[in-house]
């Protein structure tokens, strides 16, 4: 499938202005078809579009954007998903694609959420399309199991409570599937490895450490010996050198989703790599972290993520070194996640239709990410919960520079 053109991207100004014009939303885009259309032209299909824009906040009750020409962090990145939207509805007009898209901020405080998902322009969508929070998460899936259209969480990794509802489908793979995820990426590389997993005392590390042991009861191939480290708050690197092994490359499974321990870990072990050779496997919440500074050199970190932007990509190098041209700055993931869920969902729309359960492995309108969206199944019933991406890429990095993909 060809993959059509990036729009100019906006400056700082120019981001003012667009926000000035969502200040009245919902806004309506209707896109319309240009001459020599490479689509044929198809019935217009209605795009529900939720995302975070604090418009309410980023201005005063006479209209002036609070922060002059600045944008404070809560902002950026609800209004990044819309900018990707925004590249979405360029091309796909370029296309010939006829829809509507109806933005609603989230975080509006003149309109109640109850309220728009009670409205008549809502409910007559064919598809929802949200940057949510769990509670909206579990609202928007409600919704969409009623109307009988797809909901597509595109950035919470949590099934919000929704169970029998083949209407929603979670692009941000849930902690479990990460876990079952790096089990078995261990078992594949790393199979008759001591692994030591080092932790901390708290509920979402015995989450993690039960998740692991669930999945090791299941597993069909020879289980893989992990020995469970639960380390002090005030640990030191004595703490970490007595389990590691100067002879062989240790494999090291960090067990806390806490960005800090993750932090102080790869610090530590690296400070050691002069005498001990260390791989050490993160969460998929190191996929924000920087681990450029000197200070993390010396060993292999491997983290797990559903999305990954492949620098060799032409519409992700394009993109990229328009901002960095035009504006001296660089496009963030969720303004690239915001392009390809609107992009990708609405072919499969008008592809398919609203019942997308049997499209969802369509890979004719990719952009970015190898989607394997699978059902959930309720493992009592064997009923359908709800669809997942089960696609995960494991990064490798070395002093701070990506190596490998897998």
């Amino acid at each position: 499938m060809k993959r059509t053109g990036i729009i100019a991207l906006l400056t700082v100004c120019a981001l003012l202005q667009a926000i000035v014009s969502l200040a009245q939303v919902d806004t309506v885009f209707n896109p319309e078809p240009i001459q020599d259309t490479v689509i044929k032209e198809k019935e217009r299909k209605r795009i529900a579009f939720f995302t975070p824009l604090y418009l309410d906040s980023a201005f005063d009750a006479t209209g002036n954007y609070r922060y002059a020409k600045t944008f404070p962090k809560f902002i950026n990145s609800g209004l990044e998903f819309w900018e990707g939207a925004q590249l979405a509805i360029d091309s796909l007009r370029k296309e010939g694609v006829k829809i509507e898209v109806m933005v609603y901020d989230t975080r509006s405080s003149s309109k109640k959420f109850n309220d728009v998902l009670a409205s008549d322009e809502v409910r007559d969508a064919d598809l929802l399309i949200g940057h949510v929070n769990v509670n909206e998460a579990a609202q928007l899936a409600n919704l969409a199991g009623q109307l009988n259209v797809p909901f597509i969480n595109a950035n919470l990794p949590n099934e919000a409570g929704v169970s029998n509802n083949p209407n929603y489908v979670m692009l941000n793979s849930t902690l479990f599937t990460h876990c079952t995820g790096i089990y078995k990426f261990l078992q594949r590389n790393y199979s008759v490895s001591n692994i030591i997993v080092f932790r901390k005392k708290g509920a979402t590390e015995d989450r993690l450490k039960s998740y692991f042991e669930e999945i090791e009861k299941s597993t069909a191939a020879i289980p893989l010996k992990l020995k469970y480290v639960t380390l002090a708050d005030n640990y030191t690197v004595a703490n970490l050198q007595q389990y590691l092994d100067s002879n062989k490359t240790n494999v090291v499974l960090a067990g806390s989703l806490d960005a800090a321990f993750g932090l102080t870990l790869a610090q530590q072990l690296a400070g050691l790599s002069n005498s001990y050779t260390t791989t050490l496997i993160g969460m998929p919440t190191w996929d924000v972290l920087d681990f450029e500074k000197t200070i993390y050199k010396g060993i292999e970190i491997i983290y797990s993520t559903p999305f990954y932007l492949n620098p060799a990509d032409k519409l992700v190098n394009a993109t990229t070194e328009h901002f960095k041209s035009g504006f001296y700055s660089r496009p963030s993931d969720m303004l690239f996640r915001g392009f390809e869920t609107l992009y990708h969902f609405t072919h499969l729309l008008l592809t398919h239709g609203t019942n997308l359960g049997s499209s969802l492995g369509d890979k004719s309108y990719k952009l970015f990410t190898d989607f394997d969206i699978q059902p959930v199944l309720d493992k009592s019933t064997m009923t359908l919960d709800y669809f997942e991406n089960k696609k995960l890429y494991f990064v490798k990095k070395v002093d701070g520079v990506v190596k490998a993909v897998y």
